[in-house]
């Protein structure tokens, strides 16, 4: 197995932009037309290879696997370490990080990962760990990160966690011998730390959203009660007693 990195001369946590200009350099001094010795045609192969795998993220992720794995391996051979962890830090791409979030919560490093979520929901608009995942992982590490999310305050966070799971649950079962205990806790979330620890919009986004994950009808009137007396705080006393009468429907 042939170490691209080391190929396109750049770190293992390389961007996009470069490994582009690293493959781009490379290739006018390599390129077949510049020079017609064999090795350097055979170089130029060999370069093309390893753009063509780190270019694309799917293949970039396969062999980033792979290399991890040689490392330990030969690390294993010669006696020395070789730190996953530390590895993953000098990462800066979002599937690293989201690896490095779910490692740090299964090696009892939980405050690190919940810094490390934030750090990403806020400098990487759309960063979702569900992307990085199977399906079934998702939503295993993905509960006991929302748990910890909990227990630092981060109410908003772990809600938006636990509905990605009720939906994925909703949509096709897995979860199920554990999937009473994704409710209760997003019941808890929405009913008992939602309002006065964020503000109003985000609330209200909350208990929205909540009323599409079928908590039931005494649940709904709550959370409709609850947005009737958040958008009557905003100003929008309209639509603060349409919440309130379909509360009362509801609860009737």
């Amino acid at each position: 197995m042939e170490d691209c990195y080391g190929i396109l001369g750049v770190r293992p946590g390389a961007t996009a932009a470069e490994i582009r200009r690293a493959y781009r350099t490379k290739a006018k001094q390599l390129h077949p037309d510049a020079s017609r010795r064999e090795e350097t045609t055979r170089q130029f192969q060999r370069l093309v290879r390893a753009y063509e795998t780190l270019s694309d993220s799917k293949q970039r992720s396969l062999f980033d696997e792979a290399f991890f794995m040689r490392q330990h391996a030969r690390a294993r051979r010669s006696g020395s370490s070789f730190d996953y962890r530390t590895w993953l830090l000098a990462r800066q791409d979002e599937e690293s990080r989201a690896k490095l979030i779910f490692f740090d919560l299964m090696h009892e490093r939980e405050d690190d990962a919940v810094a490390e979520f934030k750090r990403m929901s806020m400098q990487h608009a759309g960063f979702r760990l569900a992307k990085w995942f199977t399906r079934e992982d998702f939503m295993d590490y993905g509960f006991i990160l929302a748990e910890e999310l909990v227990l630092h305050g981060e109410y908003y966070d772990a809600f938006v966690l636990l509905e990605q799971i009720i939906r994925m649950e909703r949509s096709y079962e897995y979860f199920r011998l554990f999937f009473p205990e994704v409710m209760d806790l997003a019941r808890t979330v929405l009913r008992q730390r939602i309002e006065g620890n964020m503000s109003d919009e985000l609330a209200l986004d909350s208990w929205e959203r909540a009323l599409e994950l079928g908590f039931g009808s005494r649940d709904d009137a709550f959370f409709l009660r609850k947005m009737g007396g958040a958008y009557r705080r905003l100003g929008d006393e309209r639509t603060a007693r349409l919440c309130e009468e379909a509360a009362v429907r509801l609860a009737g």
